[in-house]
């Protein structure tokens, strides 16, 4: 039995994230207004990064696999 895992509480994170940052960017302050283009940028290179490390654990699972089986 698999169960899934519960990412109830990083989506209520990111939502509310989010909205500070939809917040910020009518800030009248041109470093806190400008600053919200870099987070945003930020936060999706780390969404990329974990993405790219998921799929490189997930290659050397498979290899480890492919050796325990003697292929």
């Amino acid at each position: 039995m698999f169960i899934q895992p519960d990412h109830t509480y990083r989506d209520i994170q990111e939502k509310s994230f989010q909205q500070w940052l939809d917040e910020m960017e009518q800030h009248e302050d041109l470093a806190v207004s400008g600053g919200v283009k870099l987070a945003r940028e930020y936060v999706q290179y780390l969404k990329d990064e974990i993405k790219r490390q998921e799929e490189s654990n997930q290659l050397k699972i498979d290899y480890m696999k492919k050796l325990k089986n003697g292929r």
